[in-house]
């Protein structure tokens, strides 16, 4: 199967070529943050992978970082709600939209975590199915020094991988959380060298492919469900509305 022709995005790339598709947040030069346009074209991009029929994605972002997170530059007065833009009245929405549309692809998705992994792009490498980084990498959630909660579903998603007290440690002591600790607490499912981690994830990658499409599909569809049953990301406590509250009273 040819490669398909891909959309083109301001804040990210995506190709794919057979079954495996390539989606790399693309803002290297400031680490790559996700703001109001990107969490848009996330989703967007999640979509254009189930049309294509992509059954891998790896999810990774340029230079040296996964994401610095949520684009602090929308935090500015102009852009509050009531504001003249008011993209960060949207932000909310549009990150638990795209958390939905990460976690709901088809494909099966491979974070491959370089380097730092903070607030909403370690929610990101949450929504993926399977994490992978360097030695060099480490997560953090700075959300409560800001003074707001965490949203965009990853409250659940953290207390379905390594329980409630290290989620409440972890999102209120805003600390940062190295590779191999990260591996040690089941966020991980593997830690690599740096040179390495692009040949081991395209390793794991191809393995992956090798499996009959439907079977990797239903294996996806399987573990979700499972998972879903145990702590629901759609609820309440997904932190949408706590989110939206949060930024009015700013």
């Amino acid at each position: 199967m040819p490669a398909a022709s891909a959309p083109s995005f301001q804040t990210l790339t995506v190709s794919v070529e057979g079954r495996l598709g390539r989606l790399t947040l693309n803002q290297p030069e400031r680490l790559n943050p996700i703001g109001s346009a990107a969490l848009a074209e996330l989703a967007a991009a999640a979509h254009w992978f189930d049309d294509v029929e992509a059954a891998v994605v790896v999810v990774t972002g340029a230079g040296r970082a996964f994401s610095s997170g949520f684009d602090l530059t929308e935090l500015a007065p102009e852009t509050r709600p009531g504001g003249a833009d008011g993209r960060l009245a949207n932000s909310p929405k549009l990150g638990a939209a795209m958390a939905q549309a990460i976690a709901g692809m088809s494909a099966v998705t491979i974070a491959s975590v370089p380097g730092p992994c903070v607030g909403g792009g370690f929610v990101l490498a949450l929504c993926c199915d399977v994490r992978v980084a360097s030695d060099e990498a480490w997560f953090s959630l700075p959300e409560a020094e800001l003074g707001i909660p965490l949203a965009w579903s990853g409250v659940p998603r953290l207390v379905r991988e390594i329980g409630p007290a290290r989620t409440t440690e972890l999102v209120l002591s805003c600390r940062r959380l190295p590779a191999v600790e990260a591996l040690s607490w089941g966020l991980l499912n593997r830690v690599v060298s740096a040179p390495d981690l692009p040949g081991v994830v395209d390793e794991l990658a191809a393995l992956l492919l090798a499996r009959r499409p439907e079977v990797v599909a239903t294996t996806k569809r399987q573990v979700q469900a499972a998972a879903e049953a145990l702590t629901p990301t759609d609820g309440a406590w997904a932190g949408t509305d706590l989110l939206i509250a949060a930024l009015r009273s700013m």
